[in-house]
C-alpha cells in the first residue's frame, strides 16, 4: 500500500469518527435551540474557520479567481445542502430518534448513485445496482426497528 493510500485511509477514518460523533453533539445542542438558529450558528463557525484558514494560508485571493459559474454552482449546493437540507436534518433530529434519523438521512449516496447511472451515464455494473438495493433495504430495517 503506497503512502498515498494509507493517508487516504487515514482520512477516511477521521471522517467517520467526525460525522459519526457530530449528530450526538447536534441532537444535545437542539434540545434548547431552534433548528434554523443551529443550522447558522454552524454555518457562521464554519465561514469564520474556513475565512482564517484561507487569510493565513494567502490563499484568500484565490476567491477572485473563481468563475461565476462556480459561484453559482457552490451558492446553489451550500443552499440546498448547507442550509436546506442540514434545516430539515435538524428539525427531524430535533425530535427523532438519532439512531433512526441519521443513518436514514445519510443515506444520501443512494440518490446519488442512482442520479450518477441515470445523468452522467456512469455503468450501472451489477455490483452497484445491488449495493443500491441493500442500502434501500438498510433503510426499511432501520426505520422498522
Amino acid at each position: 500500500m503506497t503512502h498515498a493510500e494509507l493517508v487516504n485511509i487515514g482520512l477516511l477514518v477521521v471522517t467517520m469518527i467526525l460525522w459519526g460523533t457530530t449528530p450526538l453533539l447536534e441532537k444535545i445542542g437542539l434540545r434548547e435551540v431552534d433548528p434554523a438558529i443551529g443550522v447558522f450558528i454552524r454555518s457562521a463557525a464554519v465561514v469564520a474557520v474556513l475565512a482564517v484558514y484561507l487569510l493565513a494560508t494567502g490563499r484568500f485571493p484565490e476567491l477572485a479567481r473563481v468563475s461565476v459559474k462556480n459561484y453559482a454552482i457552490f451558492a446553489a449546493t451550500g443552499i440546498m445542502a448547507g442550509l436546506l437540507a442540514m434545516w430539515t436534518y435538524f428539525y427531524v433530529l430535533r425530535s427523532g430518534m438519532i439512531s433512526q434519523v441519521v443513518p436514514i438521512t445519510a443515506s444520501y449516496p443512494i440518490l446519488t448513485a442512482a442520479l450518477g447511472i441515470l445523468v452522467l451515464g456512469e455503468a450501472a455494473t451489477p455490483q452497484r445496482i445491488l449495493g443500491i438495493v441493500l442500502a434501500v433495504i438498510g433503510i426499511v430495517l432501520v426505520k422498522q426497528g
